[in-house]
């Protein structure tokens, strides 16, 4: 099991809570219920660590409550959107913008989660809970091992970069032997691929990190082409990295905002 040893600081916790202003967090939505779960697991660990903070949910699509109904409940409270998304792709810069004018909400908008080193934390974490699960913490074990950061993909090309720039640090960083993105929609490479390609490399043995948040359609896709592989992760989930890192994404955009009043039912 994972014990925490390559760790990142966590980010500064502060005493926020009990008149801040409300965390609004938005997710995507999908249609698999695994989703909802996932973004519900996440909000019961920010309520623990923050017992005092008003967390709310809102939906981009498929789930809900949507952006409005949410909005509707804030009643003009101070909030703080935060963003359950990895990068700045279309529905980081344009879509949840979008939805917080059309829903009359003039909130500060926090930064996406990624980069950041608690992901990385976090990437490691679920390749050590794999069912075949890695010594993460062993130089000796990281340096024979090849990993497919297995990401989304975007028709967004600054999207894709800083998801290569990410596989890039986590092998710097975390001394993997390489370290291929791959992508589960139509943007190549593809998870078979990447995983080609380094065997191609000599890596003896190839783990799949999904570099997604919660189970779905493309979660799905990449584990059933990562047949070849070693290793299959879990995707990232409600492991505590992304609470930490919801939270202090939470307070970076929440210090301009005046202190707040409970929600309304």
């Amino acid at each position: 099991m994972y014990d925490g040893r390559l760790s990142a600081p966590a980010p500064t916790r502060t005493a926020a809570g009990a008149g801040s202003p409300a965390l609004l967090l938005i997710a995507h939505g999908s249609r698999d219920p695994r989703h909802a779960a996932t973004v519900d697991a996440l909000v019961v660990q920010l309520r623990t660590l923050r017992p005092s903070l008003e967390v709310a949910t809102a939906y981009l699509d498929h789930c809900a409550p949507r952006i409005p109904q949410v909005v509707s409940r804030l009643d003009g409270a101070p909030a703080v959107a935060v963003p359950l998304l990895l990068g700045r792709a279309f529905h980081a810069r344009s879509d949840i913008p979008a939805a917080l004018r059309e829903a009359g909400a003039d909130l500060p908008l926090a930064d996406v989660l990624g980069p950041s080193p608690l992901l990385l934390d976090a990437l490691d974490r679920r390749l050590a809970e794999a069912e075949a699960g890695l010594d993460v913490g062993s130089a000796a074990v990281r340096s024979r091992t090849g990993v497919v950061l297995a990401a989304a993909g975007s028709s967004d090309r600054a999207a894709n970069a800083a998801t290569r720039a990410v596989a890039a640090e986590w092998q710097r960083t975390r001394g993997w032997a390489a370290v291929e993105v791959a992508y589960a929609s139509a943007t190549p490479p593809h998870v078979p691929d990447a995983i080609a390609a380094l065997r191609a490399r000599g890596v003896r043995r190839v783990a799949v990190a999904p570099y997604l948040l919660a189970p779905g359609l493309l979660p799905d896709r990449i584990a059933s082409s990562a047949g070849t592989a070693d290793l299959l992760a879990p995707v990232l989930g409600a492991a505590p990295e992304i609470a930490e890192l919801l939270l202090h994404r939470y307070d970076q955009a929440r210090v301009a905002v005046p202190a707040a009043p409970a929600l309304t039912a």
